[in-house]
């Protein structure tokens, strides 16, 4: 498995979404991008990506997990090729504990040795994205790189070389 592209977006588990949405955007210039249930997602107007920051309702109080803290952070692959491959060493691990197509990206989860949960993501270039296809349904990588070719960059870009 390749090295990461580096991390991509984190997420948080927050009291109030729409407050903390505010003050994201007051302290950091972040712009909402898009809203689903609850949850809010910002980005800065100089990303190339969806989200830099995810914003989830949480439910209460510790020890629940979704209290107020981090959620996840995730780190983006190259190509589906490294997603596979990602998935492949995560399993072996016994880390995986779930994938989903967000219909913008193609995301595995994991949890490392003391139970924080991660992303593993690839994400579509821009001109592949269809905001009218299916969200949020089980992810089939080998349809995926069948349409979109295995090694073909994500919207982070190929790494550079020099």
């Amino acid at each position: 498995m390749r090295a990461t592209l580096g991390m991509r977006h984190a997420v948080l588990w927050v009291s109030d979404p729409d407050r903390s949405a505010a003050f994201y955007a007051d302290a950091l210039g972040l712009e909402e991008s898009n809203r689903l249930g609850g949850a809010v997602f910002l980005t800065s107007p100089n990303s190339a990506t969806d989200h830099d920051l995810g914003l989830f309702q949480a439910e209460g109080p510790p020890p629940t997990n979704r209290s107020v803290g981090l959620y996840h952070i995730a780190w983006e692959v190259e190509t589906l090729t490294d997603l596979v491959a990602a998935r492949e060493r995560l399993a072996e691990l016994g880390a995986l504990v779930g994938e989903n197509n967000h219909g913008m990206s193609r995301s595995l989860y994991a949890k490392d040795p003391d139970g924080i949960e991660f992303e593993v993501m690839w994400e579509l270039p821009v001109e592949l994205y269809d905001p009218d296809e299916p969200a949020n349904v089980p992810l089939d990588l080998e349809a995926d790189m069948a349409r979109f070719g295995a090694g073909r960059p994500g919207r982070g870009g190929p790494v550079a070389t020099s």
